[in-house]
């Protein structure tokens, strides 16, 4: 993974290579919070969060040494780099309890609401205007949130609606991460490095949160152990940095085209590993969601002056 500059390297178009690593990626992240659900059986959720923190961190600090990708210059980073942390461990503790409540199908409609979240903060805090596209896409993103929480049928137990917003403000966390990278000097900064930061702040966050969520293990069986080292390893560790680096060689454009497919690789896995229940209302959700991911990501068209 070389550290020129994206503007050198970039190729003018997906092409199928990048789009089929796109549709893997995807399926990945899908996947992942299924995986979640697996490792809480036989995890405390917020230790297995720093577990997987903690592993991601070791692969990914090696990754830097076999490069040789500074990460100790002085460079204005640090407190970005401890926010940008912060935000991440609390993230996932979220997430990681949410899904002890609710099912991993509307987990992961509500953590992808991500985009959404950056559209807003990015129009009142960096000045990044809304436009009408963006605005529709806004509001079915929306609609398919409200139809999640009206969805009675697929609530796996009266407490779902808990982790249903635990997840959802997990999902806000998550694009207060991108804001913080965007506006700091972290938008600069090496991609490892700012993984970096937020893998190590955050494992260091979790540490005194971890009995919040009762004994560090459960049932612990080698599917719950897998699921762990599947996040850890592959999800967080090999998946974020071939998604960075796809990111400098790809135009951004491009490869966002493909976040609908997180969301609707993350229902239909639910449905079909954990066979969770996935009534109308969800997949009406997903549609919309999709529908306005597809629109905030979409390119504006520019027409040539007459």
């Amino acid at each position: 993974m070389s550290n020129a500059p994206a503007a050198t390297l970039e190729r003018p178009a997906i092409d199928s290579f990048a789009a089929a690593l796109m549709i893997g990626l995807t399926f990945s992240w899908g996947l992942n919070q299924v995986a979640v659900k697996f490792a809480n059986t036989g995890y405390n959720p917020i230790f297995a969060a720093l577990l997987r923190s903690a592993i991601a961190c070791a692969l990914v600090w090696l990754w830097c040494r076999y490069r040789r990708i500074p990460l100790f210059e002085r460079d204005g980073t640090l407190w970005a780099g401890i926010a940008v942390g912060v935000l991440f461990g609390a993230e996932f503790a979220l997430i990681f309890l949410g899904l002890d409540y609710t099912s991993a199908a509307r987990a992961t409609l509500m953590v992808n609401t991500m985009p959404f979240w950056v559209l807003i903060g990015g129009h009142f805090l960096l000045g990044e205007r809304i436009t009408m596209q963006k605005f529709w896409g806004l509001a079915l993103a929306f609609g398919g949130v409200a139809l999640v929480f009206s969805d009675k049928l697929s609530l796996p137990g009266p407490e779902a609606l808990r982790g249903d917003l635990m997840c959802l403000t997990g999902g806000v966390l998550w694009a207060a991460t991108t804001l913080v990278i965007k506006g700091s000097k972290l938008s600069v900064a090496s991609a490892e490095k700012t993984l970096l930061y937020q893998l190590v702040v955050s494992a260091a966050f979790l540490i005194p949160l971890v009995p919040l969520a009762g004994p560090l293990l459960r049932e612990v069986t080698s599917l719950a152990t897998g699921a762990l080292l599947f996040q850890a390893i592959y999800v967080v560790a090999f998946t974020y940095l071939l998604w960075f680096w796809l990111m400098r060689r790809y135009p951004a454009s491009g490869l966002s085209s493909f976040a609908f497919l997180t969301p609707a690789f993350g229902v239909l896995c639910a449905g079909l590993v954990l066979n969770e229940p996935l009534s109308m209302r969800i997949f009406a959700a997903l549609i919309l969601i999709a529908v306005g991911l597809l629109l905030v990501n979409r390119p504006l068209r520019r027409t040539l002056p007459g």
